[in-house]
């Protein structure tokens, strides 16, 4: 069982950046990734905004490219999105997710809402 209590949402406007971070209660290290989820307005999806592996190996959604950065600390137990260049589309709540390989089982936190909007 694990806790993650995600930070940093908030109003903004377009072009500009915001910080996301997640921590966890416990070590993430035993988890086989960590990411960002996010639901936007009237979807009932969460779609994957970035992965970062127990290796460090990153992955982004198209859309972000470029644009969002993950990042965690093995120390301090948590993960980091660094999101720039933002878009009224980027506007949803954002999910911190940790997965378990073996078995596959996802943990969630509560979310924080972003909303990107001049």
């Amino acid at each position: 069982q694990v806790h993650l209590v995600e930070s940093g949402g908030g109003l903004v406007q377009p072009g500009g950046s915001l910080r996301l971070s997640c921590a966890a209660s416990r070590s993430i290290f035993r988890f086989n990734a960590m990411g960002w989820y996010r639901q936007a307005p009237g979807k009932q999806q969460r779609e994957l905004v970035a992965t970062i592996t127990r290796e460090d190996s990153t992955n982004y959604a198209d859309s972000v490219k470029g644009r969002f950065t993950i990042s965690k600390d093995n120390a301090e137990n948590t993960v980091s999105l660094q999101m720039t260049s933002l878009k009224p589309e980027d506007t949803g709540v954002y999910y911190c997710n940790a997965r378990t390989a073996v078995p596959v089982y996802d943990y969630w936190g509560q979310g924080t809402q972003v909303t990107v909007s001049s």
